[in-house]
């Protein structure tokens, strides 16, 4: 049977004293954002099923994806598609072996983070 002897096994960092490191977080968001565009999408496909089923149904949905609600929830979607576009760009760069060291990674973990806000600001402004 196994020795079962709690007392003298170390302890795991209890979220008391942990501190999450950039990396982590970052990956965190990029799994968030990639599950939150699905969501998204499914709001896209219902606007166009709406927009091919009659004109007062497409004018229900058109009203609560173009609400202050909507703006916002597309807005949110633009900055997850941009955030999770240069995550990929990273994973990639990290695929070939490049910026794994922890000073580069840091930069490049703020770069998506500050970009992907910089391009999303870009794209509305465009569109």
């Amino acid at each position: 049977m196994a020795d079962v002897n709690r007392g003298n096994r170390p302890l795991s960092p209890h979220l008391s004293i942990y501190r999450p490191q950039l990396s982590s977080i970052t990956s965190i968001l990029t799994r968030i954002t990639g599950n939150a565009l699905i969501f998204a999408i499914l709001l896209i496909v219902w606007w166009l099923l709406a927009a091919a089923t009659s004109p007062a149904y497409f004018d229900v949905v058109n009203g609560l994806l173009t609400s202050w609600l909507g703006n916002l929830v597309m807005t949110l979607a633009l900055w997850g598609i941009w955030y999770h576009y240069l995550a990929g760009l990273r994973h990639l760069y990290f695929d070939a072996g490049h910026g794994l060291d922890i000073p580069t990674a840091n930069k490049l973990g703020w770069g998506i983070i500050i970009g992907s806000v910089v391009l999303t600001v870009i794209t509305l402004f465009l569109v």
